[in-house]
């Protein structure tokens, strides 16, 4: 008899749905992570009383009402909107592009005269179809915004110039004609008032989980204790990159505490040109509208992926798709492996959409709708 119905490899926001869902059938279930604490990428410290997003600024947003019920099952979030700014050398431009921006740029002041402007700019480029994400850039925002907002912010994100990364990187940009400056389109968004932290621990609350434990490194003596597998890592990596690796960008945080109550005013700063070398600052106290007398900044820095390093962004071009479709063929003859999650299963994921992948795994394993899943 195995002494598990399923291990659980990482205890990120994924591993932890699928381990409490599964427990709350019944289930025996294990979660090992190799680093020194659960939660993934949705991890903070706490550094003088300020929750500090550890990987990342993460603000949960969802259009989608069952994910917005379950996670307030856990915690409580509060108001935060989440409106970046864009510095330029020094010049400040809301964010996403909106008739605050358009104005700061051209003075323009009604709708009607920045489509014109937009439409203006585009019509003179004469771009049919577009090559490169340059050319795609121009084709649907211009010159101007491309040049102090998106171009520098770009090569600097993916390591390489704009005219040589593909067009399909921005499908689309997100312009808005209103005096509006909300990132998000979602009607739920917020920060839990009580910390990520405190989501993850009720996750798990009452299922065993094993810190510093890598399962790649004790796979035989692991995989035997239980029946099922839910693997959550990188999936090249699971099968010793057989193929090859899998290409990601990754990160690079430098974290500083500074006395003072406010920094720079906002929680994110996006630095848009290209001799800044960070791509944005983090001022974690504005999630949760803090009163310390200090505050906490993070500056992040795009990096290339290698071994050893975080994987954060899959770069999803024709090669890579090619070369994660003969891992994801591998995957699916597992007999007692399940894969889930943004690593697994080589896409970019919000954390939204990581609960409900890991939702809709909880409905195809137990063949039911149970309440915590269904819309």
């Amino acid at each position: 008899m195995k002494t598990y119905d399923y291990l659980v490899v990482g205890a990120g926001l994924f591993g932890a749905v699928f381990a409490h869902e599964a427990a709350a059938r019944g289930r025996k279930c294990l979660v090992i992570d190799k680093r020194d604490h659960p939660g993934g990428n949705v991890y903070c410290d706490v550094i003088e009383g300020i929750h500090v997003h550890t990987y990342g600024a993460h603000i949960f947003h969802t259009g989608k009402e069952h994910i917005w019920r379950y996670v307030n099952r856990f915690v409580t979030f509060n108001h935060y909107v989440n409106s970046p700014i864009a510095n330029y050398n020094g010049e400040i431009y809301n964010l996403p592009f909106n008739m605050n921006t358009f104005n700061k740029l051209w003075g323009v002041v009604t709708p009607d005269e920045a489509q014109r402007k937009i439409a203006g700019q585009i019509a003179r480029l004469g771009i049919e179809t577009p090559r490169n994400l340059e050319e795609q850039a121009l084709m649907l925002v211009g010159p101007d915004i491309y040049e102090k907002l998106i171009k520098g912010y770009t090569e600097k994100q993916w390591g390489r110039p704009c005219d040589q990364l593909p067009a399909f990187i921005i499908r689309r940009l997100p312009v808005r004609y209103t005096y509006d400056n909300n990132y998000f389109n979602d009607p739920h968004q917020g920060i839990p008032k009580e910390g990520y932290n405190t989501l993850v621990e009720k996750l798990l609350d009452g299922v065993e989980t094993r810190l510093g434990v890598d399962f790649l490194e004790d796979r035989q003596a692991l995989q035997a204790q239980a029946e099922t597998v839910v693997y959550t890592g990188m999936v090249d990596a699971f099968y010793g990159y057989r193929f090859g690796e899998l290409e990601y960008r990754s990160l690079r945080f430098e974290t500083q505490v500074l006395p003072t109550s406010n920094y720079q005013g906002n929680a994110v700063v996006n630095y848009t040109d290209a001799e800044t070398p960070y791509t944005r600052i983090i001022e974690h106290k504005h999630f949760l509208f803090g009163e310390q007398e200090s505050t906490v900044v993070t500056r992040e820095y795009p990096a290339g992926w290698e071994r050893g390093t975080e994987a954060y962004y899959p770069v999803g071009d024709e090669r890579n798709k090619a070369l994660y479709a003969r891992y994801q063929a591998l995957a699916e003859q597992e007999p007692h492996v399940l894969f889930g999650g943004r690593l697994a299963e080589y896409r970019y994921y919000n954390m939204d959409q990581v609960i409900e992948s890991a939702l809709e795994m909880v409905k195809r394993v137990f063949g039911e709708n149970a309440s915590a899943v269904k819309p």
